[in-house]
């Protein structure tokens, strides 16, 4: 035993003591590898402002929290709200609300936005339905009704002098959609951009994107006063092509988003089924990108920038929760809830059910474009079946981690739950500037995204435990050598009410951590998100151990030493010296190869740490 404690060197001590005694998952960080740039716009929301009261303003409180949490992007043009939305009259139809006719203000919304947030992007929709909010003057009385209180009965076609039916869905006479709507023509929607940009001096770097109307795969559902039967995917196509042109000619730089697709079903189906053209039959949003590529080809406009999806996945399985991030990229993963993906080869394949959907997606834009396109992609709905705080946060980080590794470009989540805040806060706050890699041997339980900093000193690895359990994880770094201890800060053990206020007052634990072995042990409890704040320098890591093979490695003389101390790395320059306690505690710091020892040293077993740039060593010192 004797022989093998001298041996030993002070990191491999240290590991012994903070190993738990239970299996560890490995993670593995690579900061020279897979690096990209994190787009600051998957840092965003749906619907932060108010649009229906012209005279809103944002509370205090609001404006705190969304500015301390960090928000980048706000999609503002309200969803289903947006595809009727009449710019010149500040009015938009509500279809999940009788299709009555309100207030819908944006000209107050992206002024209010680019005043408090001038830095912030914001999306809005163009609408390519035809028909847009003409008065309010026909709306159903639901205050009369009922107070104005949501039921079943809420999507009947009632405003425009339609009768109720007081169960189901559907009005005893459907409303007349002339009396309360007009048409809308292309260029009455773009219109909006000279509007805009000429009268209210709003600037264009800020008001960049803009959807391409919103889930027309559903129209015939939610906007079937004036669609009850879907139009064909080329009809569709046809209307996209000429709002596409209308828009880049008067804003050449705007960034055009679609097909803005409803779910999982709709990815791939249109009017329930594939799209036939040239004897071919297509899943929709292949059949959206091809046709698009072929229009530019034709009239040398560009058709659109980034593909837009949502999801709503339906399970409340808090295991399969868990596991919904993996939908998007993720080629091994069987998705329960697979279903439009049959139809993916245009048939009806059963045997499909692995998504990775954005996956596929990039597949057919290098298909049709080439893989040097700059097209990107979006999520800009999306919404979990949970009221478990810590499963809404351990999903919404997932999804932010697997978005941040592959390059999507927009992320706003429609429904905002308790958790989300926090992850936000923690995420765009405390990731870096660029993602580079990072592998986890068990990453359907524990999941790393590491980010760095231009420098390359900084990292941040975003660590999510996906289970239900604790589980312990050990980080190694490749080509990289940790410099000091680690900053933790952790989101777990939330309630169900929300926790973040501000940038004080929130429900970050944070602790610190000693490296051991240029390695990181940590324990995360169960469904918990972690940021480890590492600090350290390009380089090989080489433990030496004090075995007679490295006697000459290392020189320090006199050994035990009393008052002064001389070390010697023969062909290697020191950048810097430590001293550890036994207790891993560092008692003195220097960088020359003399060193006098103060008196506050006292007699004892130390470490030397010898840190070259390119490798570090440790050595046993004596003082007597």
């Amino acid at each position: 035993m004797k022989k093998y404690q001298r041996i030993l060197s002070f990191t491999s001590i240290l590991f012994l003591l903070i190993s738990p005694g239970f299996s560890q998952i490995k993670l593995t960080v690579n900061p020279e590898s897979e690096v990209r740039p994190i787009s600051p716009y998957i840092y965003g929301r749906n619907n932060s402002f108010s649009s229906t009261d012209p005279t809103a303003q944002m509370s205090a409180a609001d404006l705190t929290r969304i500015k301390d949490a960090g928000v980048r992007f706000f999609r503002e043009n309200g969803g289903n709200n947006s595809t009727k939305y009449n710019w010149r009259k500040k009015l938009s139809s509500h279809p999940d609300w009788y299709n009555n006719i309100y207030t819908n203000d944006w000209d107050n919304v992206v002024l209010n936005m680019q005043k408090n947030f001038p830095s912030a992007q914001g999306m809005w929709a163009f609408q390519l339905i035809g028909w847009v909010a003409a008065n309010n003057q026909n709306n159903f009385n639901d205050w009369n009704y009922n107070g104005s209180k949501w039921w079943e009965g809420v999507n009947q076609n009632l405003a425009g002098n339609g009768v109720l039916n007081p169960t189901g869905t559907k009005a005893k006479v459907e409303g007349n959609p002339k009396l309360y709507l007009e048409p809308w023509p292309a260029d009455s929607s773009t219109a909006i951009l000279s509007h805009w940009f000429d009268r209210l001096k709003v600037k264009k770097e800020n008001a960049r994107y803009w959807n391409m109307d919103n889930e027309p795969e559903i129209w015939n559902g939610t906007h079937d006063d004036v669609m009850p039967s879907l139009i064909t995917a080329e009809e569709f196509i046809q209307r996209y092509i000429k709002m596409a042109i209308s828009a880049r000619a008067r804003f050449p730089e705007i960034k055009l988003t679609g097909p803005v697709t409803a779910n999982e079903w709709q990815w791939y189906n249109w009017n329930n089924d594939a799209v036939e053209y040239n004897g071919k039959k297509y899943n929709w949003t292949e059949y959206f990108i091809m046709r698009l590529v072929e229009e530019e080809k034709k009239t040398g406009v560009r058709m659109f920038d980034v593909i837009d999806l949502h999801f709503y996945p339906s399970t409340s399985s808090p295991a399969e929760i868990a596991q919904l991030h993996r939908v998007f990229f993720d080629k091994n993963y069987v998705y329960p809830e697979a279903n439009g993906l049959r139809r993916l080869n245009g048939g009806w394949d059963t045997s499909q059910n692995k998504e990775y959907i954005f996956g596929r997606i990039n597949g057919w834009l290098d298909q049709y474009l080439g893989n040097t396109h700059d097209r990107t992609l979006a999520l800009t709905e999306s919404g979990i079946n949970t009221e478990d705080a810590n499963l809404s946060a351990i999903w919404y980080a997932s999804t932010m981690g697997e978005f941040m590794k592959n390059g999507v470009e927009i992320f706003t989540p429609w429904s905002w739950k308790p958790g989300m805040w926090e992850v936000m806060h923690l995420t765009s706050n405390y990731n870096k500037a660029q993602y580079c890699s990072g592998t986890s041997d068990s990453d359907e339980k524990v999941g790393i995204y590491p980010s760095k900093n231009s420098n390359g000193d900084s990292l941040s690895l975003l660590i999510i435990n996906k289970t239900a359990t604790i589980q312990s994880v050990s980080v190694s770094f490749d080509q990289y050598i940790l410099d000091s201890d680690v900053p933790l800060i952790r989101i777990q053990d939330l309630p169900k009410a929300e926790t973040f206020v501000s940038k004080s007052q929130n429900a970050l634990v944070k602790e610190t951590i000693k490296p051991a072995n240029n390695k990181l042990n940590v324990t995360l409890k169960p469904y918990s998100v972690t940021i480890a704040m590492v600090k350290g320098h390009k380089g090989i890591y080489q433990e030496a151990t004090l075995g007679t093979e490295n006697r000459e490695e290392v020189i320090v003389f006199p050994n035990p030493a009393e008052h002064q101390l001389n070390i010697e790395l023969p062909g290697e320059e020191i950048k810097s010296l430590e001293i550890l306690d036994m207790s891993g505690r560092v008692v003195l710091k220097g960088k020359s190869p003399k060193m006098i020892l103060p008196e506050y040293i006292s007699k004892g077993t130390y470490f030397i740490r010898i840190d070259t740039g390119q490798k570090t060593v440790v050595k046993k010192l004596i003082v007597n």
